[in-house]
Formats: C-alpha cells, sequence, structure tokens
C-alpha cells in the first residue's frame, strides 16, 4: 500500500544567515558596553582622586591654622611672664585678638601634612593673611589619576584648596572698681581718702599699682580666667584662648 503524499513541514527559526547577521551586533553592543563601563571606572578614578586631594588640603590648612594658633598662645603667654603685656598693651591686645606676626612655620607644618596625605603644597602655595589670620592653602596629588580609557588620566594629578581661619576666642574682662563700687566718678572726697591711706601706710601701694604685676581677667566664650603675672597656674589651653576653623 503506497503511503499518502504530505506536505512539507515548513522551516521555523532563523537561519544560518541571519544568525551571521545578528552576529556582529552583539560584538557592538558588548564592546560598547565594556567602553561605557570603563569610562564610569575612570570618572570614579578622577572623583576618589579629587576627594583625596581635598581631605589633604583640609587637612594642610586646619595645621597650619592650628600651629599659629599654638604660635599666638605662647607669646600671648610669654607677655604675661615678661610684662611686656603691661609695657606694650596694643601689641599685647593684638595677640589676644588673633593678630600677631606671621610665621614660616604655620605653612611648614601645612606642607607636612599634606604629604601625609599623598599631596603636596602646589601653586600659590600657602597664602596668609593677618586679619583676620587666615591660610588659603593649595594642593595637587603625587600620583596622577591612573590608567583608563582616558588618556589624559595618566598624567593628570588632581589639585584642591581650602582656607583656615584663626579666630579670637577672649577678651579682657571690666576690671573692677578701685574704691570697690563705694565713690562715684563724681565723689570730691576720693582723691582725699586715696592720699590719707598713703600717709598712714607710709608709702604707696607700688605692687598693686604697677602693670607689670596687676592680674589679667580674661572672658573666654562665657568662662572667666583670672591670670596673675607672678602666679600663672591653671593656664588656658591654645583651644581655649582661640578657634581654628574652615572657611566654606
Amino acid at each position: 500500500m503506497t503511503a499518502p503524499l504530505t506536505r512539507p513541514a515548513r522551516l521555523t527559526g532563523r537561519g544560518p544567515r541571519d544568525a551571521g547577521q545578528a552576529f556582529p551586533v552583539y560584538i557592538v553592543a558588548v564592546g560598547g558596553l565594556l567602553f561605557l563601563a570603563l569610562a564610569f571606572f575612570a570618572v570614579g578614578q578622577a572623583a576618589a582622586s579629587r576627594n583625596g586631594a581635598q581631605t589633604a588640603a583640609d587637612a594642610a590648612a586646619l595645621a597650619a591654622g592650628q600651629k599659629y594658633r599654638d604660635l599666638l598662645t605662647k607669646s600671648l603667654l610669654d607677655g604675661l611672664r615678661d610684662g611686656s603685656y603691661a609695657t606694650d598693651p596694643a601689641a599685647w591686645k593684638d595677640l589676644l585678638n588673633g593678630r600677631g606676626p606671621l610665621s614660616d612655620a604655620a605653612c611648614a607644618s601645612a606642607d607636612w601634612f599634606a604629604g601625609r596625605n599623598g599631596a603636596e603644597v602646589s601653586g600659590p602655595g600657602c597664602v596668609p593673611d593677618s586679619w583676620p589670620t587666615s591660610f588659603a592653602v593649595t594642593v595637587t596629588t603625587r600620583k596622577a589619576v591612573g590608567n583608563s580609557v582616558i588618556p589624559m588620566t595618566r598624567s593628570t594629578h588632581a589639585e584642591s584648596e581650602a582656607t583656615s581661619v584663626v579666630g579670637p576666642r577672649c577678651t579682657l574682662a571690666a576690671p573692677p572698681d578701685d574704691d570697690g563700687g563705694t565713690g562715684g566718678a563724681g565723689d570730691p572726697g576720693d582723691a582725699d581718702d586715696k592720699a590719707d591711706k598713703a600717709d598712714k601706710s607710709g608709702k604707696a601701694d607700688k605692687d598693686k599699682d604697677d602693670p607689670g604685676h596687676a592680674p589679667v581677667e580674661l572672658s573666654c566664650d562665657g568662662r572667666r580666667w583670672d591670670l596673675d603675672p607672678d602666679h600663672l597656674q591653671d593656664l588656658p589651653e591654645a583651644a581655649d584662648l582661640f578657634s581654628v576653623r574652615l572657611a566654606h
């Protein structure tokens, strides 16, 4: 018995020719995605290098400000010890207000801290300003961004800058009245009373009137410091006298 004739089965799916045409498209798509991934990686490298430069700049600027704060504190307390706060009160008050002679040691400290964070002071460098006392520091990373699909990153170094400001925390407290507040400025007997006391004692109280031995009272953010130049004890720290902050 002869088998019945049947229609040939319809071919389904893509043939070898269609698959060969799609393969280059896949290659291009994968290559594009790979390039984008490498480009994003390069951007991440640049951002990380930039953040590192900013960290180094902040640390360097703060180091300069803190070093200068320490120098101001030393000069201020030395002025109490040697009596120059009385012989040259204007200069001593300038120190109290954060206006002292600029020192290379502050910028040297900035350079050292920049190096500790993988950078170095560059460009304008460390630029101090006497009032308000501030230090603008520019740093450049020692390492380049690195190899990437972007050729220029191989030799590009991140650069950043920061500024610190040294501000006073203390003011001279108002001295008490000589007469303990019992006599007014227009009291005619005030001078006679003082003269009588001097005559009775046989001498004027020179130690009390001598400005080289007069105590100094400071008001520092609500805290009071009574400093006796002849007995300097319980001295304020640098952080009690001056603040150091980053300027944004």
